[in-house]
């Protein structure tokens, strides 16, 4: 395992205050504020500390409610909803310096046998083997990017993203509102398919809400670009393993109102549908700062 591998997966251990109360360390991707699926994340990993064994998370919805600081521990509180006969509902509230950041309701089932079909099916799209990775690409761009080569971009990631189509950060060209992306972990994972969860929804937040500005010849570091999360949702179909590629496919139906919607869908090499996304958040280009 990969030391940076290894370093996000202490991220997602959270340490216990008591039974219902749970602190997270946060990591800098080189923005300004905590990376939502750091959160995501960690109130997975909260939540689960608190749930029958035997019960995995089939959906979360989560709530952004003002700007993290990703320097700074994040504090975790988890209510009990309810605990039925096959089902358990836990809402998570995040914290930083006692202001409530973000909370999440999560659901959790007994695994039962049942029906079983997907649609659609998995894009056809160039393998992972024939594409470089994102932080090839980054490197090469250096120049552009805050920080040169420093940018956290440009350095080894705990997850290697292999990008279908290059769409450079500092600058756009107009696209259709389509993105896809091979993802793995980078390197062996543990055999608790618990935490595989936990670092798909830290992914989940990767290539999301950036599908929405494609359509508009905008780009995440151009000058007076606004982009934050308001709300996102995630819903595991079927178990995965995360020591082999994933397919990430987004696509973004509507933007409007100085907001954007996207959507996503995993897959398995083999087209497995293992889980969907959703996800709308603010976009905004302010021209004052951009002239």
């Amino acid at each position: 395992m990969s030391n940076v591998l290894q370093s996000l997966l202490t991220l997602l251990q959270l340490e216990k205050i008591d039974e219902t109360r749970f602190r997270g360390q946060s990591q800098s991707l080189g923005l300004k504020q905590l990376f939502g699926g750091q959160v995501i994340g960690q109130a997975l990993s909260a939540a689960k500390q608190t749930v029958l064994p035997e019960r995995r998370v089939h959906l979360c919805h989560s709530y952004f409610l003002r700007p993290g600081d990703g320097t700074q521990p994040v504090d975790y509180e988890v209510e009990t909803i309810r605990d039925g006969n096959s089902f358990s509902t836990r809402r998570v509230s995040a914290y930083q310096n006692r202001q409530k950041l973000f909370y999440m309701t999560a659901s959790y089932q007994s695994d039962e046998p049942g029906f079983d079909h997907q649609m659609p099916s998995m894009p056809d799209v160039p393998q992972p083997e024939s594409l470089i990775s994102e932080t090839e690409i980054a490197r090469k761009m250096a120049q552009f990017l805050p920080g040169g080569l420093n940018n956290p971009f440009c350095q080894e990631m705990p997850l290697e993203i292999r990008p279908v189509k290059l769409y450079p950060m500092h600058k756009a060209e107009v696209d259709k509102p389509v993105r896809y992306a091979w993802f793995k972990a980078n390197g062996d994972m543990p055999n608790d398919l618990g935490i595989h969860k936990y670092l798909l929804g830290y992914a989940s937040d990767f290539h999301f809400l950036l599908t929405a500005l494609q359509p508009h010849g905008v780009a995440l570091f151009q000058p007076g670009m606004q982009v934050a999360t308001i709300d996102h949702s995630i819903w595991f179909h079927r178990p995965f393993r995360l020591d082999d590629w994933i397919l990430y496919a987004v696509d973004s139906p509507s933007a409007s109102g100085a907001r954007g919607f996207v959507r996503g869908q995993f897959f398995t090499r083999q087209g497995l549908l293992i889980a969907s996304t959703a996800q709308e958040g603010v976009i905004r280009l302010h021209q004052n700062e951009a002239l």
